[in-house]
């Protein structure tokens, strides 16, 4: 894979990652395929198994895009979103609407990443409950292992390794920000538990809590449709998401989904946005969702909150307002980019391509891996979107110790074999437990396919065998 070497200028000057040294840089690319300088040495073929964190659609390389950039440029001068609008952020939201199962969805909000949406919808959702006379409605069910973006807000709805590093100055995680029992089967269904009993446990947990702490004064609840970078891809098992709609229905609870990472078109089973309809009926449609990454396939930085007509009704009723504003929210340039992005995809069916090739994907890779001897103890997602988890002991599903950070190893001898994916650690218990994830862009071929297996299938191979030397496994 390396075709050159460079002198490398290794101090950076960005705040992130490892603060004094630059990561890998992105040199070119061009559909699934990468061009790398890491460390003076230039990678030309590295397939992009994961677009960033789940964020490409189109690829590298997009022949449309200079002309969308271009028109966006020349239609767009910035206005201020709460004085004045833009024809793009309209339209983009008419178009997720028409999208979405009818009904579904009467509005959205655009803002520039998936930490920020979830930020804006607690927000949104506080309001509503003022609106229509509620005030005393402000507490917040998330689950535990979960994780919701890396602002203040969203890390106090998240629970896991990134935001305990912050607990201090999160919002009172023990009155108001309440934490339910994840939904992740291959780790906490009981041994001769079935599916419909396991659900059942989980969603009379959730009722205990909002009993416990009076329906009177619980807002919402919210759940990760398909967790990414905090369980790994993990399918909710039959009548999980049913229930909670139920219960929410039933206490007066708002029902909030995140699909920042699994949702506009990455796993959806009907080529269309939204990966909550693999489990749930138009009528069951959550009241307010957050979405992002693949919305403008990482060209522009835009993500968003689609908002329910009942939660839309209630402010009409009540003030019709929403009382501030971010400066850079329904970006007129980043709208019109991301709507040209999603027609692209629509016209191509390739939502329906992405379902498709990643199923496959995850198919040849059960085939291939749980059979035989390495650390794979699972292998699971949906669609465009799915993980490896590493366990010592595949019986017992033993987790490796967190000092090996065998997610991240993974991650770094996959990239050595010509395939980028994200490794991460603490899906067990938000500081232990090792998974890759893999998301690739769109337009993902069968060749493709295979070949990733084929890189992944080595790269499993390969860290196997280091482990058993160093005696770790």
């Amino acid at each position: 894979m390396t075709t050159d070497t460079v002198q490398p200028a290794t101090e950076s000057y960005v705040f992130q990652g490892t603060i004094n040294k630059k990561p890998p840089h992105v040199l070119d690319g061009q559909g699934v395929r990468m061009k790398i300088e890491k460390n003076g040495k230039i990678y030309d073929d590295v397939l992009d198994g994961v677009t960033g964190a789940a964020v490409g659609a189109l690829g590298w390389g997009d022949e449309d895009l200079p002309a969308w950039l271009e028109k966006a440029a020349k239609n767009h001068t910035y206005t201020f979103p709460s004085l004045i609008g833009n024809p793009a952020s309209e339209d983009l939201a008419k178009f997720y609407i028409d999208n979405s199962p009818k009904g579904a969805f009467a509005a959205a909000l655009w803002c520039c990443s998936g930490s920020e949406s979830n930020e804006n919808a607690m927000k949104i959702i506080r309001q509503y409950q003022v609106e229509r006379g509620c005030p005393e409605k402000y507490k917040i069910i998330s689950r535990d292992l979960s994780y919701h973006g890396f602002t203040l807000g969203a890390l106090s709805i998240s629970n896991c390794a990134r935001a305990s590093a912050f607990k201090d100055i999160l919002i009172d995680q023990e009155k108001t920000c309440l934490t339910m029992e994840p939904c992740y089967p291959y780790r906490f269904q009981k041994k001769g538990e079935s599916e419909e009993q396991y659900v059942k446990r989980l969603l009379d947990n959730l009722e205990k809590i909002i009993l416990d702490n009076d329906p009177k004064t619980v807002s919402c609840v919210i759940v990760e449709t398909l967790p990414g970078s905090s369980l790994g891809t993990c399918p909710s098992p039959k009548g999980y998401l049913p229930g909670i709609r139920a219960l929410c229905n039933k206490y007066d609870v708002v029902f909030m989904l995140d699909e920042v990472m699994c949702g506009t078109g990455r796993c959806n089973p009907n080529g269309k946005l939204n990966c909550w309809e693999n489990f749930l009926e138009p009528e069951d449609a959550p009241d307010i969702q957050s979405v992002g990454k693949t919305l403008g396939s990482g060209f522009v930085t835009i993500a968003g909150v689609l908002v329910g007509p009942k939660i839309r009704d209630a402010y009409i009723k009540g003030s019709n307002a929403v009382f501030g504003s971010h400066t850079y929210a329904s970006h007129g340039f980043n709208c019109s980019v991301a709507l040209d992005v999603q027609k692209k995809i629509q016209a191509q069916g390739l939502t329906a391509n992405i379902f498709k090739m990643g199923n496959l994907m995850g198919s040849k890779l059960q085939d291939a891996l749980l059979d035989k001897d390495n650390i794979v103890g699972d292998v699971r997602g949906i669609g465009g979107f799915w993980s490896l988890e590493f366990v010592k002991d595949r019986t017992t599903k033993e987790v490796f110790p967190a000092k090996l950070d065998v997610g991240h190893r993974f991650q770094d001898v996959c990239f050595e074999n010509g395939l980028n994916v994200m490794g991460m650690q603490g899906n067990a218990d938000g500081i232990s437990g090792d998974i890759a994830l893999l998301a690739p862009s769109f337009i993902v071929t069968e060749d493709d396919v295979n070949e990733i297996v084929k890189r992944v299938v080595k790269s499993v191979e390969d860290i196997t065998e280091q482990l058993k030397a160093e005696g770790n496994w």
